[in-house]
């Protein structure tokens, strides 16, 4: 014979008066099943074999799930040849090969592909070892109080070597004038390590191709009025070969602050060449 709690009651109490228990049914009394927000983590490559076995392994699925989130990571391709899109699916990784070329394209392509699924957050951050996917819980946790995370390099801690010095002070040249043209305030405009709602996506209003994709986001963040918050990031130096060349996309870096500071929103445009979706 089954017992009461076997069959869904729950003790209450006993009365002494007359020796009664009483048992209730606990089938409305049941735990109420937890709802999993979803996270994309969101990896741009290009011939990144290297980085890609050093940074999705260390995707921090198990403490992400602890706290609500189920975490899927989403390889944009550039057109690899060095065995990275392989590499990313045997890890588990869902993968895609972007249009166009470029960094900016392959952002654009996957922030798309955010909007078309059914997800709360995106994290995007390089795949070539620099940044850190063990910090991907300190954004979420930042993101609840605003639109969107930056990670701060630049008052983080910097591993040597990690930066060249004509990137550092480049960079926070760089940064200053897109504060004085926007005055919005920004800590590192070129950080390859941002978290947003999915409200803030649907917001932005980009056309960047190559690596002034970051300042392009600062931009629409800033115009589009987000509230934008910075933590401190460790940075790491990269696996493989760069692909950043310093002065050409500098150049297009502060170019992109100067046009978006005139042009509030890119013009509609053909594939490849502009839009949030390049489809």
């Amino acid at each position: 014979m089954r017992s009461l709690t076997e069959l869904g009651y729950g003790f209450i109490g006993w009365n002494s008066s007359n020796k009664s228990v009483f048992w209730r049914s606990d089938e409305n009394n049941k735990a109420p099943a937890i709802t999993m927000k979803r996270v994309m983590v969101l990896l741009p490559t290009l011939d990144e074999v290297e980085g890609v076995a050093e940074v999705v392994p260390r995707i921090p699925t198990s403490k992400l799930d602890t706290m609500g989130w189920k975490a899927e990571a989403l390889v944009i391709d550039g057109g690899s040849d060095d065995g990275t899109i392989e590499l990313a699916e045997s890890l588990g990784c869902s993968t895609v090969r972007q249009h166009g070329k470029g960094k900016g394209a392959a952002m654009r392509h996957g922030f798309s592909l955010f909007l078309k699924g059914d997800y709360d957050v995106l994290v995007m951050l390089d795949a070539d070892g620099t940044y850190h996917p063990e910090e991907i819980p300190h954004f979420l946790k930042a993101l609840e109080n605003c639109d969107v995370v930056v990670g701060d390099r630049l008052k983080g801690k910097m591993d040597p070597d990690a930066m060249t010095r004509t990137n550092y002070f480049g960079n926070h040249i760089l940064t200053w004038c897109a504060v004085a043209l926007y005055g919005v305030p920004m800590n590192d405009l070129c950080s390859g390590y941002w978290a947003f709602t999915r409200r803030s996506i649907g917001l932005l209003k980009l056309n960047s191709m190559r690596f002034e994709i970051e300042a392009e986001m600062y931009t629409s963040c800033a115009l589009e009025e987000l509230e934008m918050t910075h933590i401190p990031i460790r940075y790491s130096k990269r696996l493989g070969d760069a692909k950043l060349g310093s002065i050409k996309d500098g150049w297009n870096i502060l170019r992109k602050l100067m046009v978006r500071r005139i042009f509030r929103a890119p013009p509609q445009s053909t594939l490849g060449q502009g839009n949030l979706n390049i489809e």
